[in-house]
């Protein structure tokens, strides 16, 4: 495991930013973070005829706590009534909802259908209400949702078995989640989805939502369509046939929706999955040759080569009008180290390989880097979380040099949403409820359990399932 220092060791943003020139991490931050409009975070922006009214945003997390209907539960009304009130102003995709019961990932995942559109709209409608009876005003706030299928990942039942639905035979992902050819949707299979996916954009819309957000990101259906280099017919081979599942969706909701805004979360590039090694370590699995299975990727299974999702972004943003985008890299499933950079492994995870550090400034360099190359796009980051309490420094450099529109956070929002707030006006932040990275919201749900942080979340503490999960990592450490 590398030898790196954590982010608590670290005292004042000025030792951060020494670490990080002497590592050589291509990342920087501000020396101190202005309170209100005199910050970036805190500036307004114009989208689609609304005035955002900061620069901070909510990232869609997926969620293990609704009923089994897939409709919220008051958990789930918790954790969104906290996202409402932390200073944000851009929900974006509120929580990945599934569009049918076998895309769902897990028995307890979200799932807007017709069955739990009034509840979930009574939910968006307390939202606005929260949100302007703590900031004076909901006019500033926009919220979106995630519309998803889970694919390779769907855990549909309550015997929490995988049924996978995959885009193609993936020589390295089929191994390791034991996957195979009868796991390969048809293309009628496909077409159907494609109906589930418009159909609920149409309850989205109902429900109150100012946009939606279609998944094609981490290995899920909508991300695998984009690498099946190798899958025949119309879904699968060339460039126009590997996005031809979002462009029907997309052009679908249009036909339906005129005027509704589509836009997307995007895993901008991926890697060779990782495994666990005899060390416990994370080790790339054993593969020679070009790897041609990485979308975003260049061919060796570990660098990059944007020229694919620019032309993805530029495809959407002139044929469908979407000029948001919510980025992110690679899967949680198969390259945690990469896509969420942390300094303790999850449950079923393994050591870290690098400096989480270097993780974040991999994801900051590519949304610069395909931000610039797509003009009139206002791009979301993500993967900061792991710069903790310099997260904000960090996100007002980023928009001070135009490397992103909006700063996204996403497990931090569980520990203490008010960290949007609370930077904003200018008051030191609350150490006690900063997330650590310790992945316990990612542990738990991973073992059957409610999602949300169980370190710091006095709710979670408190919660039957703490000791149960305290119990399933003490096994899964020996």
């Amino acid at each position: 495991m590398p030898n790196f220092r954590k982010i608590t060791e670290f005292k004042t943003p000025a030792d951060f930013a020494a670490h990080l020139l002497n590592e050589k991490i291509d990342l920087d931050l501000v020396p101190e973070v202005p309170a209100g409009a005199a910050a970036r975070l805190g500036q307004p922006i114009e989208h689609r005829g609304q005035t955002l009214g900061n620069r901070w945003a909510i990232l869609p997390m997926e969620g293990w706590d609704c009923t089994p209907e897939g409709a919220p539960s008051e958990l789930t009304r918790r954790r969104w009534l906290r996202f409402a009130t932390s200073g944000a102003k851009l929900i974006y995709g509120t929580e990945a909802a599934a569009v049918s019961h076998a895309g769902r990932s897990n028995t307890r995942q979200l799932w807007i259908a017709d069955h739990t559109v009034a509840a979930i709209g009574a939910l968006v409608r307390e939202m606005r209400q929260a949100h302007a009876e703590r900031f004076g005003t909901a006019d500033d706030l926009r919220i979106g949702l995630q519309l998803t299928h889970s694919g390779r990942f769907a855990h549909p039942n309550d015997d929490h078995r995988l049924e996978s639905r995959t885009a193609y035979c993936h020589p390295l992902l089929d191994k390791k989640f034991g996957n195979g050819p009868a796991n390969v949707v048809s293309d009628e299979e496909l077409e159907q989805i494609i109906r589930e996916f418009i159909h609920a954009a149409e309850l989205a819309k109902q429900a109150g939502f100012d946009f939606v957000d279609l998944k094609q990101a981490h290995g899920y259906l909508g991300h695998e369509q984009l690498s099946a280099v190798e899958r025949p017919g119309r879904f699968g081979g060339s460039f126009e046939n590997r996005t031809r599942f979002f462009r029907e969706i997309a052009a679908g909701i249009r036909e339906r929706l005129p005027g509704f805004e589509i836009s997307f979360r995007l895993s901008l590039f991926d890697m060779i999955p990782f495994e666990k090694g005899p060390d416990g370590v994370g080790r790339p699995m054993a593969w020679s040759g070009p790897y041609p299975y990485a979308f975003g990727g260049d061919g060796t299974g570990f660098g990059t080569d944007f020229t694919e999702p620019v032309a993805f972004i530029k495809m959407a943003q002139q044929e469908f009008g979407v000029d948001l985008v919510c980025t992110t890299i690679a899967s949680p499933y198969y390259l945690p180290h990469a896509q969420r950079p942390a300094a303790y492994p999850v449950a079923d995870g393994y050591l870290p390989p690098e400096d989480p550090l270097i993780g974040v400034a991999r994801q900051v360099q590519a949304v610069a880097a395909v931000k610039k190359a797509c003009p009139g796009i206002k791009f979301v980051s993500s993967g900061l979380t792991y710069l903790q309490e310099f997260l904000p420094n960090v996100g007002e450099y980023l928009l001070e040099n135009d490397l992103t529109d909006f700063v996204g956070i996403g497990r931090m929002v569980l520990s203490y949403p008010e960290l949007c707030a609370d930077s904003l006006a200018g008051k030191e932040l609350d150490r006690r409820r900063i997330c650590r990275t310790f992945g316990d919201c990612t542990s738990a749900p991973r073992h059957g359990l409610v999602s949300g942080c169980y370190p710091l979340d006095a709710a979670y503490k408190q919660r039957p399932e703490a000791a149960l999960l305290k119990a399933f990592k003490a096994k899964n450490q020996k």
